[in-house]
C-alpha cells in the first residue's frame, strides 16, 4: 500500500528487453533506501513494482507485458517517475489508501497555470470515469489528488506549486498519458450495492 506522497523523482536509464517484458534500471536521485532489500515494493508513477536487484542509488526491477499494456511511462530511457516507497503501519497516511495497481490511462485535456497554481483536465477512460467524484480522491502517475469538478469523462484538478516542483506531472501536455487509480473505497460502495441488488433479485 501507499499514499501518494512522492518521496523523489527517479528517471530509467536502461531498459532490456526481457521474453515477456522488460527489465528496468531507475535512478532513484535521492530517494532514502537504507530500508530497502530486494524484494520490496516501490511505486513508480503510480505502478507498484518489485525490487530484483540493488546497485547503490540504481533499482531495478522487472515489468511484465501485461504492465506495460496497461501503464505507461515504465518503458522509456530517460523517463521521470514519482517514487514511493511502500507504506508501513506507523506511518503518516498525507494522501490517501493507494494500491499501486492501475485501473487505467488517461489523457491530459487541459495543463496550464492559473495564478500560482496550475489547472490540470483530464479525461478518463470510460471504464473508470464514473468511479471519479467531485471531491474525491485520484491517484495522478502516483500523487494522490483531490478532485474539483468532474463533467462526463473529464475531471478537473487543481495543482499546488509544490506538487507541479517535486513530481513529473510538470512535463504534462495536452495529449499527455497518465497512469490513473481510482479511490479503493470506490471499488468497496460499488461492490456492495451489487451485492445488495444481486441478493434482492435471488
Amino acid at each position: 500500500m501507499f499514499s501518494g506522497i512522492v518521496a523523489a523523482v527517479g528517471r530509467i536509464e536502461h531498459v532490456e528487453a526481457l521474453a515477456d517484458g522488460v527489465r528496468i534500471t531507475v535512478d532513484t536521485n535521492g530517494l532514502d533506501l537504507s530500508d530497502v532489500i530486494v524484494g520490496d515494493s516501490v511505486a513508480h508513477s503510480g505502478v507498484c513494482l518489485t525490487v530484483v536487484e540493488m546497485d547503490g542509488a540504481r533499482l531495478r526491477y522487472d515489468v511484465s507485458r501485461e504492465t506495460l499494456n496497461c501503464t505507461v511511462g515504465l518503458d522509456t530511457v530517460g523517463g521521470e517517475v514519482n517514487l514511493e516507497k511502500s507504506l508501513r503501519l506507523a506511518d503518516r497516511l498525507g494522501g490517501h489508501l493507494v494500491t499501486g495497481h492501475v485501473d487505467g490511462v488517461g489523457e491530459v485535456v487541459k495543463f496550464a497555470p492559473v495564478g500560482e497554481s496550475h489547472e490540470l483536465v483530464i479525461r478518463a477512460p470510460a471504464s473508470i470515469a464514473g468511479y471519479i467524484a467531485r471531491k474525491g480522491s485520484v491517484t495522478v502517475n502516483g500523487v494522490s489528488l483531490t478532485v474539483n469538478r468532474v463533467e462526463g469523462r473529464d475531471f478537473w484538478i487543481n495543482l499546488i506549486p509544490h506538487t507541479v516542483a517535486v513530481t513529473n506531472l510538470k512535463h504534462l501536455a495536452p495529449g499527455s498519458k497518465v497512469n490513473l487509480e481510482i479511490d479503493l473505497i470506490a471499488r468497496y460502495v460499488e461492490r456492495m450495492l451489487e451485492w445488495k441488488n444481486d441478493a434482492a433479485q435471488a
